[in-house]
């Protein structure tokens, strides 16, 4: 399972980094929401809408949302990053609420297939509006990126050699506080490298006191991330969303922490010093 997940991940992660780098802004928007929609079938079969046509209508809200985002320019927009953060924060203070019971409560089909419109448009935008940034945009994709992989990879290994403590086992119960911990580390371990590497190339890049900060809550959210679609897919029935990457499931279970983590490095570009 392992060298499956390696042979799909490696491909994979070098073609996202190329794209962030080589190809114009217009690019990575279309193969974001590209994925998007592919995500949005997925998530449309988690939510109970099981038919090809349900499924067919459901990318098409989608892309219909996205559609309209990109006609009134949305990422280059700021009142929508609070509330897009808000949002994922009420997903967190619920998932903490849901993690103290025995099963999550249930949720009907509409309230999954609606959550996913908002979700899946919104970390459109929030991508679109990071790699737009002038001068430095595809530099803070990467730290996204980085940040996801990281908290990922040093989640699976520290959760497989010390997961003691189970996270919320009602909702995953293979997730660990040492893997959190581990991913966190490994996570910080990279972005700071990356600051200092690119930080004679890049004139005004915040200090790591603020790096530091915000990547701490970009992981944070990407585990809230994680363990929503966790939810979405114990309430389906279902161990993957779906089969299309070999080793690693569904597009949702490779990009389900980067659903909440983008929304809030969006809204922290805002700040920067």
């Amino acid at each position: 399972m392992l060298r499956q997940r390696i042979l799909t991940a490696v491909p994979l992660a070098l073609g996202v980094l190329a794209l962030i780098w080589q190809a114009p802004a217009a690019w990575v928007q279309i193969v974001m929401a590209a994925a998007m929609l592919v995500g949005a079938g997925e998530w449309a079969d988690l939510s109970g809408y099981r038919r090809p046509s349900l499924k067919l209508a459901y990318a098409g809200v989608v892309a219909a949302l996205l559609g309209l985002a990109a006609l009134v320019d949305l990422p280059a927009q700021a009142g929508w990053r609070v509330p897009g953060v808000l949002w994922w924060l009420a997903i967190g203070v619920w998932l903490i609420y849901q993690a103290r019971r025995s099963a999550p409560a249930p949720l009907p089909g509409w309230l999954r297939g609606g959550a996913g419109l908002i979700t899946l448009t919104l970390a459109w935008v929030s991508v679109a509006a990071i790699h737009g940034q002038p001068e430095v945009g595809p530099l803070w994709l990467t730290v996204l990126v980085v940040l996801v992989w990281g908290a990922d990879i040093g989640g699976y290994f520290a959760g497989r050699r010390y997961g003691r403590h189970k996270l919320a086992p009602s909702i995953s119960p293979g997730k660990t506080w040492e893997g959190v911990v581990g991913g966190l580390a490994l996570a910080m371990a990279l972005v700071i490298s990356l600051r200092a590497i690119t930080g004679g190339v890049y004139a005004g890049l915040p200090g790591y006191g603020w790096l530091i900060a915000v990547a701490v809550m970009v992981v944070l959210f990407s585990v809230v991330g994680d363990l929503s679609e966790s939810v979405l897919k114990r309430q389906a029935g279902r161990k993957d969303s779906g089969r299309l990457l070999p080793g690693h499931g569904g597009l949702l279970d490779r990009i389900d922490a980067l659903l909440a983590a983008a929304p809030v490095l969006a809204a922290a570009l805002v700040s920067v010093p």
